[in-house]
């Protein structure tokens, strides 16, 4: 296990949980990620911002919706990352999509990374790797600025040494 990662906590996006249980990994494939994931919740590691609860019942699938209401406890509340995710959004107006009419988690993952000095784990992609992004700033960007560590989830199954 790399040096220290066996303390860090993971402040996980929306994206983040999607593709591990509806795109990429699903759970009757990668069974063992379940497990892994599992000992991570209790071992206090992977947390998210009570907004990725929001957005998980908005477009998870009934899985991962179950999967979130059962671990309920690893979701952040938003009071507690509201000042520092109103510092971000304020320093990063780029990071909020322009067509959104509701409150986005982005400023919220990478607060509670900060909070926690943990790191965020996301799918997105920066910036300039998009072919005509529709925002400056994604996760990755800001966090970049802001030298909060920032993975992908095959990032963190590596950083934890999972084998599957």
């Amino acid at each position: 296990m790399p040096e220290g990662a066996g303390e860090t906590t993971y402040s996980v996006d929306t994206n983040a949980f999607m593709d591990w249980q509806a795109r990429y990994y699903p759970t009757d494939v990668f069974k063992s990620i379940v497990s892994h994931m599992a000992g991570l919740v209790l071992a206090g590691r992977l947390q998210a911002a009570a907004l990725v609860h929001e957005e998980i019942d908005a477009v998870g699938t009934p899985e991962l919706v179950g999967w979130a209401k059962t671990h309920s406890s690893i979701f952040v509340p938003t009071k507690d990352l509201l000042a520092g995710a109103l510092t971000i959004q304020d320093q990063f107006p780029g990071l909020r999509d322009p067509k959104s009419e509701h409150d986005e988690a982005d400023a919220y993952v990478i607060a509670l990374a900060r909070l926690r000095d943990g790191i965020v784990v996301t799918q997105e992609t920066p910036a300039a790797e998009k072919n005509r992004p529709r925002r400056t700033h994604f996760i990755p960007d800001v966090c970049r600025e802001l030298g909060v560590p920032c993975i992908s989830l095959l990032g963190l199954m590596r950083r934890e040494k999972w084998a599957l």
